[in-house]
């Protein structure tokens, strides 16, 4: 198993040096997970950055024993517990696998040498994290403004694999219904 993944997915933005890739290679580590895997927990810091090859993984919060899942990304994505990881606070967040997940993963002291050491790295970094904050702004406007059912058909719209993929929990609990409450609004759209 090899980055391969992840440096076609950065060299379709950049223009990668083989310095770089022998950094990634060095620095990413290939690991499976298997379904209902925690692969961090909330209340510590979180020590890792996640590219995932293949799988759906979700970050979930506990309030009052209810899990309220905030994030559902699939292949070719980053997740961690961004604000613990680039800040160092404790995290609010649990990240779970949905599905068998094949991820490649950074520790935390690994990422600052890469940044220290590859340019390329360190830009790449920064699109991700605006990606992820534009990605987030949006998803507050349209929690607050969509109703559920506009909201799953955006979702259905812009991110299919996580509807055929993804139980239906899950999904309700990422658009704040009950599910259900999603399996009248899915019964509406088929009918």
């Amino acid at each position: 198993m090899t980055i391969e993944p992840l440096i076609n997915y950065i060299s379709n933005l950049f223009d990668i040096s083989n310095n770089d890739i022998r950094l990634l290679t060095h620095f990413f580590k290939n690991t499976n997970f298997s379904k209902g895997s925690i692969l961090e927990k909330e209340n510590i810091v979180a020590q890792k950055l996640y590219f995932i090859r293949n799988g759906f993984i979700r970050t979930f919060s506990n309030e009052d024993g209810i899990e309220i899942t905030t994030q559902i990304v699939g292949e070719n994505n980053f997740i961690t517990g961004f604000n613990s990881f680039v800040s160092g606070f404790i995290s609010k967040e649990n990240i779970q696998c949905i599905s068998d997940c094949e991820v490649l993963h950074i520790t935390k002291s690994d990422y600052e040498t890469l940044t220290k050491e590859s340019a390329i790295w360190s830009t790449f970094c920064k699109q991700v994290y605006e990606k992820a904050i534009t990605f987030n702004q949006q998803r507050t406007t349209d929690l607050l403004t969509l109703s559920a059912e506009k909201q799953y058909l955006k979702l259905l719209a812009e991110q299919p694999e996580i509807i055929q993929n993804v139980p239906i929990q899950h999904i309700a609990s990422y658009i704040g219904i009950k599910p259900e409450s999603l399996s009248r609004i899915r019964k509406k759209i088929i009918s």
